[in-house]
């Protein structure tokens, strides 16, 4: 068997994780920048109990709430000259996915003063990150898990994650109740992105016995979830329990992701968060479908026990991804979906991992399968 794996990150798990463990946050210093989103972290409370935690710890603060959806680089160089100005021992990343994988990179650029903003891709660490702390208030992403941040180029709007060992939080909690104040719609989406981390983690040419392990009891879990969702229409009518299940599986999908990475589902699916401003979680969905296919071809006993984990049969299990994803028309001259091709070659890691070979022009016929031509 190969149970390859490597795991840094402390998780701290259930309600009241923050307030019941903020001895933990003593450890990584007495100064500290919090990093957040303009609104989500102060709506779900996790903003209040964390000045809570740090107030009761004697921990000095400064709060960065300019975190945008898909964060840019330019943002998070921002961000990072706060955290050094303030002379911060660690970072305090509270909310979705966009400004956990934001602080990641934070405490990148606040150690390492000789980067620019989009020399995150490309240049070296000198200078070991800043600890990171993570607060999630969505079930989806992992990113509290993981050694990835993606981020938005500041000059040419691409989306791109960047990662490494560098790139691990010291310390999540993990609290389902935070997650109540997000929209029905953030819920789907986030659900939508953790079940591709599975999915990927699972037909990915670098899964191994632990991410399977991980990622088929996620399918699981999410695929209880999803349809959960898919019989109702409010976050008002999800319950607490579904809120639970919801964030476990999302970071035991984290967990398989951290092993494998992802396929090309993410990769071609950020054109549709660029282009259209779909949210991640649905762009990726959108993939999902042929995704799957491919593995029925490539990797069908696999397939067969995904199936198995979902407790549906494949037209069904297809079906409910596409209901919940519900992407619309959407479309783009022949002029600019060759544009977009030009981005992509046979050697990006999502492509080399995907089942059966993956190609650029494979890349852009599974665009076209979305994005119409004009």
């Amino acid at each position: 068997m190969n149970i390859s794996s490597y795991m840094p990150v402390d998780v701290f798990y259930g309600k009241n994780a923050l307030l019941e463990n903020g001895k933990e946050l003593k450890k990584l210093g007495s100064r500290c920048l919090i990093v957040t989103s303009p609104t989500a972290a102060k709506k779900s409370g996790a903003l209040d109990d964390a000045v809570k935690v740090l107030s009761q710890e004697g921990i000095e603060y400064e709060i960065f709430d300019r975190i945008e959806e898909n964060p840019l680089t330019s943002t998070c160089h921002s961000a990072g000259t706060a955290a050094y100005e303030f002379k911060a021992d660690f970072i305090l990343g509270i909310g979705g996915g966009s400004p956990l994988d934001a602080s990641k990179a934070i405490a990148v650029f606040a150690s390492n003063r000789h980067m620019e903003p989009d020399d995150i891709y490309t240049a070296e660490i000198k200078n070991t990150p800043l600890p990171a702390a993570l607060v999630g208030t969505t079930a989806g992403t992992g990113s509290e898990v993981t050694a990835v941040s993606v981020l938005t180029n500041s000059k040419t709007g691409f989306k791109k994650g960047v990662g490494g060992k560098a790139y691990y939080a010291k310390v999540a909690f993990c609290d389902p109740s935070y997650t109540s104040s997000m929209p029905y719609s953030v819920t789907v989406s986030t659900a939508l992105d953790a079940m591709a981390h599975a999915l990927e983690s699972i037909l990915c040419l670098d899964a191994n016995d632990m991410s399977d392990l991980y990622a088929y009891k996620a399918v699981e879990l999410l695929t209880e979830g999803l349809q959960r969702l898919d019989k109702i229409q409010s976050a008002e009518e999800i319950n607490e329990d579904t809120r639970d299940l919801l964030y476990t599986a999302s970071l035991i999908a984290g967990y398989s992701l951290n092993i494998t990475g992802t396929c090309f589902p993410h990769t071609v699916g950020y054109i549709l968060t660029e282009r259209f401003n779909i949210p991640h979680g649905r762009a990726c969905a959108a993939f999902t479908p042929e995704f799957l296919e491919r593995g029925r071809k490539h990797m069908p006993e696999k397939t067969e026990k995904v199936l198995k984990a979902a407790n549906m049969n494949f037209d069904d299990f297809v079906a409910l991804i596409k209901r919940l994803a519900a992407i619309p028309e959407l479309r783009l001259s022949q002029e600019e979906i060759d544009k977009i091709a030009l981005r992509w070659n046979d050697s990006i890691k999502n492509f080399c991992r995907t089942p059966g070979g993956y190609t650029a022009a494979d890349a852009k016929s599974s665009l076209i399968s979305v994005v119409k031509p004009l």
